[in-house]
């Protein structure tokens, strides 16, 4: 059983492992504001939410979508609208996990996941990209969610978590760095996770669920993502947001933002590109909502 003490046992730990698996990427400014009336090249990495699932206007992966309500595009007509000249390229695809560790593991309990963003978005990505959205982790959480459900970890869940969130982290920064080398003059945003325990699809999750879906989420947005902010890249902070956990952020599957959510985070988006953006907070409330 996962108590509260094993919990911040998780996070500690977690935290420690984080901090040594950056590969010593040093710290470097953001890439700088974009000149007004300038060109942005665009490209987003993501899975559903940057097609804008749940929306009522979605689109198909890789397609023309100019009216889409999903926050990629969202956030592309509000620069256009302050007279930025804005190329997409959006390569999202849905159901994606960050790596084809992640997407092995899905497949072993269940889960019908596609690709991976290593394999399936890095490649594609230009030399010449000006701005760069990540949004990534919900579909890994609930994929190690899935396989705790189907017996992963044994006795040792806490520890099945703290290993999770570690090669997570390991993964992820070297995915950054690689979309970094990649692009090397583009403004980096990254979306952290929510609460994952607080979106309304986890509300009837049994208990233990559910903590599980906290210590994923908010060890991986503690850990793993927040700490990009000290090497340049834009965190967009959903975890310390109080609108991740209104039911109006949610479409009806509880899980995918609605057009008011899609709104809201295309607007930090922008934000983060066009402004000397904020630093994501380091503790919140929202971090304990399961005890």
């Amino acid at each position: 059983m996962i108590t509260r003490r094993v919990w911040y046992a998780v996070l500690l730990a977690a935290a420690v492992l984080a901090a040594c698996g950056s590969d010593g990427e040093g710290p470097t400014g953001p890439s700088p504001i974009p000149q007004a009336n300038s060109t942005i090249n665009y490209t987003a990495i993501g899975a559903s939410d940057t097609m804008g699932f749940g929306a009522a206007v979605s689109c198909a992966p890789y397609e023309d979508c100019p009216n889409g309500r999903g926050y990629v595009h969202v956030a592309a007509r509000s620069l256009r609208a302050r007279g930025y000249a804005v190329n997409l390229v959006n390569l999202g695809f849905p159901a994606t996990v960050l790596s084809r560790r992640l997407q092995n593991l899905g497949t072993q309990y269940g889960r019908n996941l596609p690709g991976n963003f290593v394999e399936m978005q890095l490649p594609y990505i230009a030399s010449t990209q000006t701005l760069i959205t990540i949004f990534a982790g919900a579909n890994d959480v609930e994929t190690i969610v899935a396989a705790l459900g189907g017996g992963a970890g044994g006795a040792d869940q806490s520890g099945y978590i703290n290993s999770q969130v570690q090669l997570f982290g390991q993964e992820f920064n070297s995915f950054v760095r690689s979309v970094r080398e990649r692009a090397p003059s583009a403004r980096v945003i990254v979306l952290n996770l929510p609460n994952m325990a607080g979106m309304p699809k986890f509300a009837s999750f049994p208990p233990l669920r559910r903590r599980a879906a906290q210590i994923l989420s908010v060890g991986i947005t503690t850990t793993v993502i927040n700490p990009l902010a000290a090497t340049g890249a834009l965190v967009v902070d959903l975890m310390c947001d109080a609108r991740s956990y209104q039911g109006s952020t949610y479409s009806t599957d509880g899980f995918h933002p609605s057009d008011t959510g899609y709104a809201w985070m295309a607007a930090e988006v922008v934000a983060a590109t066009t402004t000397a953006y904020r630093a994501p907070s380091s503790s919140c409330a929202p971090m304990t909502l399961v005890n």
